[in-house]
């Protein structure tokens, strides 16, 4: 396990009794280098989406966690955030979440000469993910060509 993965996998430990007792819930961890400095974001949301209260009061008792236990060699910063509306399906309960939503999905490489997809989710499975277009088609992505998938938002 690299450090990366151990802050990330040790962070969701500590907080997770802070957001279940709110009721909140943990979306992602990551300990991110950007730039000169190094991060330690915690994305959570909750039913009715989160606010910056919700936000300061989670930092303010993750931090005492973090100042006790000193588990992050280095100096870094510590962010907790809403995860926003165009952030990406990741895990089992995003998809789940999702099913019959409209996503946007990108591909690494051209299929169709197109890389950019948007339908509604309906199924996906460990390897792969099914939407269905506007036009009634339907498209089997394997999750290994998606470069990026998300909710689709229109202004």
């Amino acid at each position: 396990m690299s450090k990366r993965e151990e802050y990330e996998a040790t962070t969701e430990k500590w907080i997770t009794p802070i957001l279940e007792k709110r009721n909140f819930e943990l979306v992602d961890v990551e300990y991110v280098k950007e730039g000169s400095t190094w991060y330690l974001r915690v994305y959570i949301d909750k039913e009715g989406g989160i606010t910056s209260n919700d936000c300061a009061d989670v930092s303010r008792e993750m931090n005492e966690i973090l100042d006790r236990e000193d588990y992050v060699e280095g100096s870094y910063t510590f962010e907790v955030s809403s995860p926003g509306l165009g952030r990406p399906l990741k895990k089992e309960k995003d998809y789940k979440r999702s099913v019959g939503k409209e996503l946007e999905i990108r591909t690494y490489r051209a299929i169709n000469h197109e890389k950019e997809f948007y339908g509604i989710l309906k199924s996906y499975d460990d390897a792969t993910v099914t939407i269905e277009t506007e036009d009634g088609e339907e498209l089997t992505f394997q999750k290994s060509e998606i470069a990026i998938i998300r909710l689709a938002f229109d202004f």
